[in-house]
C-alpha cells in the first residue's frame, strides 16, 4: 500500500462513517435490529425474533460492551455494523463466555490451560455484523463482507464499505484495551483469520472446526500483539476510532 493511500484511508472512513459506543437503549436498538437481519433473517443462524420487534438479543448482551457503525450520507444516518465485547466473569461456575458454553467441544483445553490466563483478563469478540446492504456484489448474497453498488454513491464512498468489518474489529480491539480484557477469544470462519493476516494482525487457533453458524474454529490473540503487528494504515484507522469511542 502506497503513503497516499496510507494517508487517505481513516480520512476515507471518517467521511462516510460514525463509530460509537452502544450505551442509550436507542443505540442498542439499532444494533439488535442490525443482527437480526443479519443473523436470522438472511442467514437463518438465530430464530426470528417472536415478538415481531425484529431484535435478536441473547443473554450475553446485558454484560457485554457494544459497538455501533453509522453510515452517514446526504444528512441520512443508517446503521451500518455492529460488534460486542463480552467479558468473562470471574469463574466458570458464574458464567460462561459464549464459545465456552456453545462451542466446548471444538476447543483445545490443553493449549488453552497452557496459556495460564487470568479470567479477570479475559474477553469474546462476537456478534461482529455487517448489514447487507453494505456488502453485496453482483451474484454475491451469502458472504458478509464486500462491497455494493450504489446508483447515488460515489466510487470512494462504495469503495468505504469493504472497510466496515475490519472498522468492527479495530473498534473491538479498542474496547478491549478500555476494559483490560486484552487476551481475546473469536468463533471466525477460516477466511477471516487469513484475512486479517494480511493485515497484520495474526490470530493463534485454539480448537477444531464445528458448525456453528457456518464452519469456525476458535481463535486467540493479545491486543499488545495486534497493535504490534498492524499495518499501518490500519493503525491509523484504529487511532481514529479510539480517539471517537475511548474517550
Amino acid at each position: 500500500m502506497n503513503d497516499e493511500s496510507k494517508s487517505t484511508l481513516t480520512e476515507v472512513f471518517e467521511k462516510y462513517f460514525k463509530v460509537e459506543l452502544a450505551v442509550s437503549a436507542a443505540q442498542k436498538e439499532q444494533v439488535f435490529r442490525i443482527r437480526h437481519r443479519v443473523y436470522c433473517e438472511e442467514f437463518k443462524y438465530q430464530a426470528v425474533d417472536p415478538s415481531g420487534h425484529g431484535l435478536e438479543i441473547d443473554a450475553f448482551d446485558p454484560d457485554s460492551r457494544h459497538c455501533l457503525i453509522t453510515h452517514i450520507h446526504d444528512g441520512i444516518h443508517t446503521p451500518a455494523g455492529c460488534v460486542r465485547l463480552v467479558p468473562a466473569l470471574e469463574t466458570v461456575e458464574k458464567g460462561l463466555l459464549p464459545l465456552e458454553k456453545f462451542c466446548r467441544s471444538s476447543l483445545d483445553q490443553p493449549q488453552i490451560d497452557s496459556m495460564k490466563l487470568e479470567r479477570s483478563s479475559i474477553c469474546e469478540i462476537s456478534r461482529l455484523a455487517v448489514d447487507s446492504t453494505y456488502r453485496r456484489r453482483d451474484g454475491e448474497s451469502l458472504t458478509r463482507y464486500g462491497q455494493i453498488n450504489g446508483t447515488n454513491i460515489s466510487e470512494e464512498e462504495r469503495r468505504s464499505f469493504s472497510l466496515i468489518a475490519i472498522a468492527c474489529f479495530l473498534a473491538a480491539t479498542v474496547m478491549t484495551d478500555m476494559d483490560q480484557r486484552t487476551n481475546v477469544f473469536a468463533m471466525m470462519e477460516p477466511f477471516l483469520p487469513r484475512l486479517m493476516r494480511r493485515s497484520g494482525i495474526d490470530f493463534q487457533r485454539v480448537g477444531k472446526d464445528m458448525d456453528y453458524h457456518g464452519i469456525r474454529a476458535p481463535y486467540f490473540i493479545t491486543t499488545q500483539s495486534a497493535l504490534e503487528n498492524m499495518h499501518p494504515d490500519l493503525l491509523k484507522l484504529y487511532h481514529w476510532i479510539k480517539s471517537n469511542i475511548g474517550k
